[in-house]
Parts: C-alpha cells; sequence; structure tokens
C-alpha cells in the first residue's frame, strides 16, 4: 500500500503541527472503522510522497499513533492498525434524553439566570467598574504573574499575608477584630454558604431565612438538604420577637437584602441572645456594609458575639468586582477547620493569582484609594436617584437608601408592583418586584432599584421613565374609578 483509503485533511500554518494533524487523521478513521484493525499502513517513504511531506512528518505521526496503541510496528510486516482496536460509532450530535435513568433535572435557581433584555436594568447585585484605577488594577496582576508558579498546592484557607490583611481590613473598616487564623478565603458569598451548608451545619438542619431576602443563598441553603423557616423582616431588619427553634439563623443586619433596613442594636442583642439560648450559629453576609451614606454604621454582630456563634461573611463583589469570585468567612477557630475541611473536598482551595493580586491592593493602599473613590460614585448616584423619584410621594416612596447599592421602592394604593414593572419593560426599562425574593406569603408593592451598575445619566433615564409610568399608572386608575 502507497496510500490510504482516505484523505487525510492536512492544513500547513495551522496551529498544530503537521504530525499531530496526520496522528489525529488516521486516528480517527481507525476508531470509526475507516481502517480496520490489522490494517496495514503505507511505508513513511510511500505515504510522504503521496501527500507531498516530508519523511520526518510521517514518522512523527506513526511515532504517536504507536505510543497510544492506536498502531503497532509487526516485525517483518510492517506498521499496521493495532489488532484489538475496535471501532466506535461516529459521534453524532447529543439531544435530550441521553442522560442515565436515574439523572433528575434540577431547575436553575430565578436568581442565577441574566436577563440578557436590551434596554436598561436596575439590576441589583452588580457594581460598576468605571472609578477603578486602571493602573493599580494592572499592578496587582503584574504583582501574581512575577511570582514563581508553585508545584504544589497552597494553604485551603488562603494566603497567610492575604489573611493577616484581611483581619487588618475587616477590623479598619467594620471594627471587627480577628486573627488571621480566623479568616478563611472564600469564592465570594455564595460559596462561603455552601461551604458552612455542607461543612458546619448537621444535614437537615433547620435555618431561619430572612423572608423577603436572598434567593441565592437561600437556593444554596436548600440544596444542601436544610429546612429553611421564612421570617418577616421591617424597617429594623429581621423580627426577632418569638423566633422559632433551629440550628442557625441568616441575616443581612447591615442593609437588609431586598428591603434596605438596618437591624437595631436591641435586635442585634436580642438575636445574640437567642443564638445562645438555643445554641445555634448566625449567619452575618455583611454584602455591602462598605457603602454607608447618611448614618453611621452600627457594629458587625460579629463584634458583640462573645461566644463564637457568629459566622461573618465578607466579600469583594461590591467593592471591586463579582466576577472577581473572591470573599470571606470570619469565624471561631472550631469552625474555621471545618470550613477548611469543606474546601478541601469541594475544590481543592482557592486560586493562586487572584489572591496575590488582592494582597497587592490591600497593601498598597490602592483598594482604600479606590474605595473611597466607589464611595463618591454609589453616593452620586444614589442622590441622583432620590431626587429623581421625590416627586412620586406620596404614592411611592423610597426605602433603604442609607446605604448599599439598591434602593426599595414602596408602592401605596391604588398602585400595583408587577403592573408598573410590566408596563417599564414595555419602555425597555426593566425592575424587579418583591415577588422574586418573598417565598412565602404575599409580597409587598415594591419594586427593587439597584443602582451599583448604572451611571447618572443611566439613573436619570430611568427615573424619567419611572416617573412617567407611575404618573400614568395613577391617571389611569383615576379613569376607571370615575366610569
Amino acid at each position: 500500500m502507497t496510500s490510504l483509503p482516505f484523505n487525510p485533511r492536512l492544513l500547513r500554518g495551522a496551529p498544530q503541527p503537521l504530525h499531530v494533524q496526520l496522528a489525529g487523521e488516521i486516528r480517527d478513521a481507525a476508531l470509526h472503522g475507516r481502517l480496520p484493525a490489522g490494517t496495514r499502513l503505507p511505508g513513511s517513504r510511500s505515504l510522504a510522497q503521496t501527500l507531498g511531506i516530508s519523511r520526518g512528518v510521517v514518522e512523527e505521526a506513526y511515532g504517536l499513533l504507536t505510543s497510544d496503541g492506536t498502531l503497532e510496528a509487526v516485525v517483518g510486516s510492517g506498521t499496521r492498525v493495532a489488532a484489538g482496536l475496535h471501532p466506535h460509532p461516529a459521534p453524532q450530535e447529543i439531544g435530550p434524553g441521553t442522560a442515565p435513568p436515574w439523572f433528575q433535572t434540577r431547575t436553575m435557581p430565578h436568581s442565577a439566570r441574566l436577563d440578557a433584555r436590551e434596554g436598561l436594568h436596575f439590576r441589583s447585585g452588580v457594581t460598576s467598574c468605571a472609578m477603578l484605577d486602571e493602573q493599580a488594577w494592572k499592578r496587582a496582576w503584574a504583582r501574581a504573574t512575577d511570582l514563581p508558579l508553585p508545584g504544589e498546592y497552597g494553604d485551603l484557607a488562603g494566603l497567610h499575608d492575604l489573611r493577616v490583611a484581611l483581619a487588618a481590613f475587616t477590623g479598619r473598616l467594620r471594627g471587627l477584630a480577628s486573627t488571621p487564623e480566623q479568616v478563611v478565603l472564600t469564592s465570594g458569598s455564595l460559596n462561603s454558604l455552601g461551604l458552612i451548608a455542607r461543612g458546619v451545619l448537621p444535614p437537615r438542619a433547620t435555618v431561619l431565612y430572612e423572608n423577603p431576602g436572598y434567593r441565592s443563598g437561600h437556593a444554596v441553603l436548600q440544596a444542601a438538604g436544610h429546612t429553611l423557616v421564612p421570617v418577616p423582616v421591617d424597617a429594623n431588619g429581621l423580627v426577632v420577637a418569638d423566633l422559632p427553634p433551629a440550628q442557625a439563623v441568616y441575616v443581612t443586619p447591615s442593609h437588609q437584602f431586598p428591603l434596605g433596613g438596618r437591624m437595631s442594636l436591641a435586635r442585634r442583642l436580642a438575636l445574640l441572645e437567642w443564638a445562645q439560648v438555643q445554641r445555634a450559629i448566625i449567619l452575618e453576609d455583611d454584602y455591602d456594609g462598605e457603602f454607608r451614606y447618611d448614618a453611621p454604621p452600627l457594629p458587625p454582630l460579629a463584634s458583640l458575639d462573645g461566644s463564637g456563634r457568629v459566622l461573618y461573611l465578607g466579600t469583594f463583589s461590591k467593592i471591586l468586582s463579582p466576577a472577581l469570585r473572591l470573599g470571606f468567612v470570619v469565624a471561631a477557630p472550631d469552625l474555621v477547620a471545618a470550613l477548611v475541611r469543606e474546601r478541601f473536598l469541594t475544590d481543592g482551595g482557592p486560586a493562586l493569582a487572584g489572591q496575590v493580586a488582592l494582597l497587592h491592593l490591600l497593601r498598597s493602599g490602592d483598594l482604600d484609594r479606590h474605595l473611597r473613590r466607589a464611595r463618591r460614585w454609589h453616593a452620586q448616584v444614589r442622590q441622583a436617584l432620590t431626587e429623581e423619584l421625590a416627586p412620586l410621594a406620596p404614592h411611592a416612596v423610597l426605602g433603604g437608601i442609607e446605604a448599599g447599592l439598591h434602593v426599595c421602592l414602596h408602592l401605596n394604593p391604588p398602585l400595583d408592583a408587577e403592573d408598573i414593572s410590566a408596563r417599564l419593560a414595555e419602555r425597555q426599562v426593566y425592575a424587579e418586584t418583591l415577588t422574586t425574593f418573598t417565598f412565602t406569603g404575599a409580597p409587598a408593592q415594591a419594586l427593587v432599584l439597584g443602582h451599583g451598575g448604572l451611571t447618572l445619566a443611566e439613573v436619570r433615564v430611568g427615573t424619567h421613565h419611572l416617573r412617567q409610568v407611575i404618573t400614568q399608572a395613577l391617571r389611569d386608575t383615576t379613569s376607571e374609578n370615575t366610569l
């Protein structure tokens, strides 16, 4: 044989070398029956002449295929397709219904679905990176790439130097005293909750959860097999009176999500007392506590806790970007050990580069400077939002404006939140209602307006449409009542 029973497709100048391309073509033919087992292949010289390539390319291709078992060199008989090689059917497009019979389809949580509709989105949970110093950002990542790549796994809790810096950062920024040994680096708040749900809580635990609340966190705890008990919230945060027995409670005391209230000091102390009596733990999610505008922050629950029952969840999703996937947990030493064990079982520990970049931002002071710029930026955006919507009172009143990157627009009768949201969508302006975040009971009539990812101009455009929509809805209601 001087040629193959098919024409190999070889592309000069392609990213793959010619010998790798040729080996792939022959392997594919052998696996799919075009070159049956035992078929003798042409000699390297004759095949090279036929294909117009060098003999060395053919020899290298044959060498690759011999080493992986596709071909075998038989003394006195040349090179043949391996006798034990059985053809496989050609790959086909895989459609639905091919999963194993035991597989159960699970729907994606609503909060994980990105609304890709074109237009202006009052989306919560996002931030703007416009005020980030590009040179500082590049310096941080240059520092990460300057380090020699280690050949072993890193510390499961995160770089020790970074944990030292994080302990100092939370102490300076939030008044939370901790040691580096109490800090565990994570991939953000959801990862933190997942580690706690699987590594700290007992199986099928009862967890009290704010209602309305953070739906993604709710989904993580529920997916771990725990029972979530909704607890109402008001302007002062979680209603702590008459809490039922439970192993844990999840709260956002600094800026309740999504209503925006701040848990009063009296309630914080009452919740700590409840946890002491119940021997429960408190999951304190301080997701945007760095952004306060009109009122000084109250101390975190964790700073008031003398028994080690509070796990403090921090994140850099709002300070920097949710795409960075960096957060941390501050916890008592025995709980840290459980978190580190679960981190090993989950993914083997945090990636190195992002840690080094964040460490440089903290040590250099670039993060503090960025945070000051970000506070000014978001304060201006929030001020514009409140000024533009003030004329809607008393029909629509903003809440939760003292902190964070979202506000809640409460609608009074006869306004209906779903109707207002639908009217906005007709103008390609999108805002979620409290229905999205309510787990049980009738949701309050309100819109959640995230402003973290918007510019001043976008806020003014969005609020202009919002004013027009609400004004028209009030007129329509008045007209209906006069008929």
